[in-house]
């Protein structure tokens, strides 16, 4: 990196030059203003110091074109900044309508689901009576069959008492 100049200051007659990260401390105020073999001789007696050149400032012409290009460029960074952000709300506003249309077909088959719920009760509730038929016709059938085996049982008793009687 080339000598920067990062501040000086002054304590009392003796001056302080900092250039390039270190510093110079030149003994009396005249030393500093002087002729230049007094600035030469005090930046020789330490090896580490650099010596600064004066900034020239470039011409007023650099500075406007400059200015013009920087305005240009921020104004071109901004524009894709808002952009970008416009095109996320954008998005955003995409996703958001998306979604109420899934929430309304979800909302019209919750409906449809209801009301199909609604009538197998009410097909549920016209079939009761004929399922409490069904379940007594069940258990009579069940005595029914169990009458019919106590019945099958008594005539192979009889059936047998017989043939034992006819053998005498």
């Amino acid at each position: 990196a080339g000598p920067r100049p990062a501040s000086s200051g002054e304590r009392g007659s003796d001056r302080v030059l900092s250039i390039g990260g270190g510093t110079v401390a030149m003994a009396t105020a005249a030393a500093a203003e002087g002729p230049p073999e007094a600035r030469v001789q005090v930046a020789k007696q330490d090896p580490a110091v650099e010596t600064a050149e004066e900034a020239k400032e470039p011409a007023e012409a650099d500075i406007n074109e400059l200015c013009k290009d920087m305005f240009n460029k921020m104004a071109t960074y901004l524009t894709g900044e808002l952009t970008a952000t416009s095109e996320d709300y954008k998005l955003l506003e995409n996703m958001n309508k998306l979604t109420s249309l899934k929430y309304l077909e979800m909302k019209d088959i919750a409906v449809n689901i209801s009301r199909n719920l609604k009538d197998l009760n009410q097909k549920y509730a016209g079939l009761q009576p004929y399922l409490e038929q069904i379940n007594l016709i069940e258990e009579q059938v069940a005595a029914l069959e169990q009458a019919a085996y106590k019945l099958d049982a008594y005539s192979k008793k009889l059936e047998a008492k017989y043939k034992k009687l006819e053998k005498r």
